[in-house]
């Protein structure tokens, strides 16, 4: 695979081997050079989607991950042996990439390098900074649905930094304030419930303490 090839090229590339499952140091072989952005952009495109548990929990964490080395100036992706050897079904993949290779397509023609605030190493150290905000917020995601604007987010600042176009790096930003207040909320209300049955509990139950 060339370091002309675009991001929907790597994708479908990506997609079409013959194991039934991926494992994430296949993935990163694949990706090669352009790993830290094109692993930003596959971590996202499965959230794209309703996703049960733990996939969802899986991304954030390998986004976390690949985040903190974004922020400490890393050139390549390093990632501990446990989560190298963690694997995906190859149809989970395929299925995400054949709906999102359209879109990226044509994203793809109408893409340039502009609004160049993102390269160089400062830039992407901050970049670095919020796609931890947002894997963060996906590890926390309401489960179904409350990861999908955090996915899409990921996916088009992935594909932003693939590209160098500081424009979509944007849109994915806005989508991502979203789903981070998406996440935040569904962490509040979660915690005030279980807050407000302990406080029942200690009210219905006298001496109970809690």
């Amino acid at each position: 695979m060339s370091s002309a090839a675009r991001t929907s090229d790597v994708l479908t590339m990506l997609a079409s081997q013959k194991s039934e499952r991926l494992t994430v140091g296949d993935i990163i072989a694949v990706l090669r050079d352009r790993a830290f952005a094109l692993l930003v952009v596959l971590l996202g495109l499965p959230n794209c989607l309703p996703m049960p548990p733990p996939i969802p929990l899986v991304c954030g964490l390998v986004l976390l991950v690949i985040a903190i080395q974004i922020v400490a100036g890393m050139s390549a992706p390093w990632l501990p042996r446990r989560l190298l050897d963690q694997s995906i079904a190859r149809e989970t993949v395929a299925k995400a990439v054949k709906r999102a290779v359209p879109l990226l397509r044509r994203l793809e023609r109408w893409s340039r390098p502009r609004l160049s605030v993102f390269d160089g190493a400062v830039g992407m150290r901050g970049m670095g900074v919020l796609i931890l905000a947002l894997a963060l917020a996906l590890i926390v995601a309401p489960p179904f649905f409350g990861q999908i604007p955090l996915g899409l987010a990921v996916s088009l600042i992935g594909l932003g930094l693939v590209e160098r176009d500081g424009f979509v790096v944007l849109i994915g930003l806005l989508i991502g304030g979203v789903g981070v207040g998406i996440s935040i909320g569904f962490v509040y209300t979660l915690f005030a419930s279980i807050m407000g049955a302990f406080a029942w509990l200690s009210q219905a139950i006298p001496g109970l303490g809690l």
